[in-house]
């Protein structure tokens, strides 16, 4: 399973679900009593689909809906979409390779909520695809109970997508998050006011959002480009720039690099300076 929009930066090698089953192996055995929490989550499955459901299952079920329920909804939806499976494996390598907190993939599949989020969004989006809008609701909101993220079952999410730390993440009905884009915790992609119809954000390819950036109405961030923390954006964003501040304002043009994958949160000392003393 080869990467088919490859960006620089991106990985160089798939991880594959033998690479997981060493993980496991090695990280039961230095700490035996987490033993059967390994055997759960990837041991005993046979699947990268198997361990995520399983994940999803766990985090998902409720006193009315049971984790074996949970298991097998996930697991006809990986198996009849192989577009979510792939996506599911190619998440995990994304946060892996661009958290520097994350020591390994393991980590990340069975302790981060923007993972565990995604991935149950991918199972909420099949749901209404297939017109199951009652189940799908049900699905998003036991994300956010579970994980404090709310992204609407509608909303369209490409691969390779990185929600780091997640808490508190917005996103609405018409938003479309493309390929290869990181976003921290507190994000809004949200509308405006009750206006209806198509009503929030497009993120193109290779976008970084920093923590507690708001972006609001059916407007564009363009490829490449970068939003600082805090920052409220209510105009379009051309590709490869930075937007910064309350209202945000173009501040840096030209970026060469793809931001999602450096998660660049600081500013050059001279474009400091120019914020300072506007």
């Amino acid at each position: 399973m080869k990467n088919t929009c490859q960006l620089s930066g991106a990985r160089d090698e798939d991880l594959t679900w033998g690479q997981l089953v060493s993980l496991a192996t090695r990280e039961r055995a230095r700490e035996p009593m987490l033993a059967r929490t390994f055997d759960e989550a990837v041991l005993r499955h046979g699947s990268f689909g198997e361990a995520v459901a399983h994940q999803l299952a766990l985090g998902l079920c409720d006193r009315w809906i049971e984790y074996s329920e949970v298991f097998r909804l996930a697991i006809e939806a990986l198996r009849s979409d192989l577009e979510i499976a792939d996506a599911c494996v190619q998440d995990l390598q994304a946060v892996s390779e661009r958290d520097p907190a994350t020591a390994h993939p393991l980590q990340a599949l069975m302790h981060y909520r923007g993972y565990k989020a995604m991935q149950g969004h991918r199972i909420a989006h099949w749901l209404w695809q297939n017109n199951r809008r009652s189940l799908a609701y049900w699905m998003q909101a036991r994300v956010v109970d579970s994980f404090s993220i709310d992204i609407h079952p509608a909303a369209v999410i490409g691969k390779r997508v990185m929600l780091d730390h997640g808490t508190g993440i917005v996103i609405g009905e018409t938003a479309v998050v493309e390929d290869d884009v990181s976003m921290l915790h507190n994000v809004t992609l949200g509308g405006t006011g009750k206006e209806t119809r198509d009503r929030h954000p497009k993120i193109r390819r290779g976008v970084m959002i920093g923590a507690g950036a708001k972006i609001l109405g059916n407007i564009e961030v363009g490829e490449g480009a970068r939003v600082a923390a805090g920052s409220i954006v209510l105009k379009p964003v051309p590709p490869r720039t930075t937007a910064v501040g309350v209202p945000a304002r173009i501040v840096e043009r030209g970026a060469p690099s793809w931001p999602a994958f450096e998660m660049r949160q600081e500013f050059p000392d001279a474009l400091v300076a120019h914020l300072v003393s506007s």
